[in-house]
C-alpha cells in the first residue's frame, strides 16, 4: 500500500517532463568550463548572468593557489566533523579572519550556508522561545526555525508595523530572535535593519542577519549589512556563505564568544556533518583577503550594477525594489518566464528563472546577478539580447522607464 501511494505521487510529478517536452527545461545544465563571466555549455560560449560570484573570484590566481596548496598540505578531505577530527589550522584562521572582518568576537564555520542557518537558528531559542521571520527569508532559515521547536511568527516582507504587532503578542520572559536576510536573494532589496534593531531593543529580542548575498557587496570593504547601516554592535549574529563572494563552499556564523561556544557544542548540522574541506576553507580565506586588498572590485561591481539597472529601467522592464547586484525582471507568468529564460540561453545569455512555488505564480521573474568582472561589452550584449527576446515574446514593459536607480 505504501509503495503504491509513493508510486502514485511520483507519477503525478510531471512538471519536469512537461518542461522538457516543451523545450524549456532550464535546470541541471552541465557546465563544461567555467571562466568566470563566460562558461561553456554544450560546446557553446554563454555569458554568465546566473552566478552569485559577485566579486568574480572563482578563477582568481590567489584563490586557486591557496586551494591547491591546501590540498597538498591537508589532502582532499578531513574525513570527519569539525567536532572531532575535522578541524584544521586553516579553519581556525578563516574563523578568526571572518570574525575580525565583520566586527564580531568569534566565528564558527559550517560545511554549507544552508547548514549554517539550519544549525544556528535551530539551536538557540528552544521550545519556549519565539522566532520572528520575514516572509521572504531564505528556505534554510525557515527549516532552521522548524527544527528549533520554537514558536514561529512570520511578518509581511519588510513590514515593520507587522513585525511590531507580532512582537507585542509575546511575553517578556521568552527568548526572542528576529532572523532576516540582509539582501533578499530573489528580489534584491535590503532589509530595514535600522527599524529591526530599534524594535529588537524595545521588545528585548536578539537580531540575526543572514549576509549570504551581502558579504562582499554591502558595507565598507564588503563587510555586510550591519556595517552598511553602522549597526554592527547592535546585531547579535551575522551569518554568511562562502559560495558567493568568497568563491568557495561553506558557511559561517559570527557572534559573541559565548554564543559561538554554545553553537560549537549544540549546532547539530555542524556536529554531525563532515567539515568543509581545507581546500575550500583556504579558497574562502584567500578570497576574503583579495576583497580586503582590492577595493576597486567593489566599486566596479556597483558601477556595473548601476549601469544595468538604469539601462533595464530605460527599456521599461519592471524590476521591483531591488537595490543590489541581484536584478529581477518580472515576467509574472510561469510559462513565459521559462520561455524567456530558454530564448536568452539560445542567444548566449544565462539567467535564472524564478517561478512558483519559490514565488507566487503572478510574481515569477528572471533573476540576473551582476559581477565585478563583467565587462561593458558583456553588459551591452546582455542588454541587447534581453531587449530582443522581450520584444519577440511580447514581454510587458511599463512606466518604470522614467525611474532612476536608488543607489
Amino acid at each position: 500500500m505504501v509503495q503504491e501511494l509513493l508510486s502514485e505521487k511520483l507519477r503525478n510529478f510531471t512538471t519536469p517532463d512537461e518542461l522538457k517536452d516543451a523545450g524549456i527545461y532550464p535546470y541541471f545544465r552541465p557546465i563544461e568550463e567555467n571562466n568566470d563571466t563566460e562558461v561553456i555549455i554544450g560546446g557553446n560560449k554563454v555569458l554568465m548572468f546566473g552566478s552569485n560570484s559577485y566579486m568574480g573570484l572563482t578563477n582568481h590566481p590567489e584563490v586557486l593557489k591557496a586551494s591547491r596548496e591546501a590540498i597538498d598540505r591537508f589532502g582532499s578531505s578531513c574525513s570527519g566533523s569539525r567536532f572531532l577530527n575535522g578541524t584544521s589550522s586553516v579553519h581556525i584562521e578563516l574563523e578568526e579572519t571572518l570574525a575580525a572582518h565583520v566586527g564580531k568576537e568569534a566565528a564558527l564555520t559550517f560545511t554549507t550556508g544552508f547548514q549554517t542557518n539550519l544549525g544556528t537558528v535551530s539551536a538557540l531559542t528552544g521550545r519556549n522561545g519565539v522566532i520572528f521571520l520575514d516572509e521572504l527569508d531564505h528556505a534554510s532559515i525557515i527549516e532552521g526555525a522548524r527544527l528549533s521547536f520554537s514558536k514561529v511568527l512570520k511578518y509581511a516582507h519588510n513590514d515593520m508595523e507587522d513585525l511590531e504587532q507580532k512582537l507585542r503578542t509575546v511575553e517578556e520572559d521568552k527568548i526572542k530572535m528576529i532572523v532576516v536576510d540582509g539582501i533578499f536573494s530573489m528580489e534584491g532589496d535590503i532589509c530595514n535593519l535600522p527599524e529591526i534593531v530599534r524594535l529588537a531593543k524595545q521588545y528585548k529580542a536578539l537580531v540575526m542577519v543572514d549576509d549570504a548575498h551581502s558579504l562582499g557587496v554591502l558595507g565598507e570593504a564588503g563587510k555586510g549589512t550591519a556595517d552598511h547601516f553602522g549597526l554592527t554592535d547592535d546585531v547579535d549574529l551575522i551569518v554568511g556563505t562562502f559560495s558567493k563572494s568568497l568563491a568557495s563552499l561553506g558557511g559561517y556564523v559570527a557572534a559573541s564568544k559565548e554564543i559561538i561556544n554554545y553553537l560549537k557544542h549544540n549546532a547539530r548540522p555542524m556536529i554531525f556533518s563532515a567539515s568543509t574541506p581545507p581546500s575550500s576553507a583556504a579558497a574562502a580565506l584567500a578570497a576574503l583577503k583579495v576583497i580586503q586588498n582590492e577595493p576597486h572590485r567593489l566599486k566596479t561591481l556597483w558601477d556595473n550594477t548601476a549601469y544595468m539597472v538604469k539601462s533595464l529601467l530605460d527599456m521599461g522592464f519592471e524590476m521591483g525594489d531591488s537595490q543590489t547586484p541581484i536584478i529581477p525582471i518580472y515576467i509574472r507568468d510561469n510559462f513565459l518566464t521559462f520561455k524567456f529564460t530558454q530564448r536568452l540561453f539560445e542567444e548566449g545569455i544565462f539567467v535564472n528563472p524564478v517561478v512558483s512555488p519559490a514565488v507566487k505564480s503572478d510574481s515569477s521573474l528572471v533573476r540576473m546577478s551582476i559581477m565585478a568582472t563583467h565587462t561593458k561589452e558583456q553588459l551591452d550584449r546582455a542588454l541587447e539580447k534581453i531587449d530582443q527576446v522581450a520584444t519577440e515574446l511580447n514581454v510587458a514593459r511599463n512606466a518604470s522607464a522614467n525611474l532612476q536607480p536608488t543607489f
